[in-house]
């Protein structure tokens, strides 16, 4: 599977070119066969490669940070299977409320209460 679309691409560069906002996650990768899942929102326009988002690897720490496109395409998981993007997610928050509502409960967390509580406690509007 292709990690990225062209548009996708497009969109992460443009945010990555503007890193002084709260962007919402444009795309979603996860192991399919585990726990990991990861949101991103940037792409370094220098070198096409760093990603910045939402890390969590399924061990109760989830954390923002950077990693590269064509480390997670060389991964391979059980079954030797890839990473993937989930051609389904469509955002609703910032990252910010995304990695607020994970912080506190541990993971990653795309919909439910948790999330609600953290989205309904901000006064600040994304950059959708």
């Amino acid at each position: 599977m292709k990690l990225l679309t062209k548009t996708q691409r497009a969109q992460l560069l443009a945010n990555g070119r503007n890193r002084d906002r709260d962007h919402q996650p444009v795309v979603k990768f996860f192991d399919p066969s585990g726990a990991a899942t990861w949101l991103f929102t940037e792409l370094d326009p220098e070198d096409g490669d760093t990603l910045f988002g939402l890390a969590d690897l399924g061990s109760g720490s989830p954390e923002l940070g950077y990693s590269s496109l064509a480390e997670i395409a060389l991964v391979r998981c059980r079954f030797g299977l890839g990473i993937e993007r989930d051609l389904y997610f469509e955002p609703k928050h910032s990252l910010s409320i995304y990695a607020e509502a994970a912080r506190e409960v541990g993971r990653l967390v795309e919909f439910g209460p948790e999330l609600e509580a953290v989205a309904n406690g901000r006064d600040d509007v994304c950059d959708a």
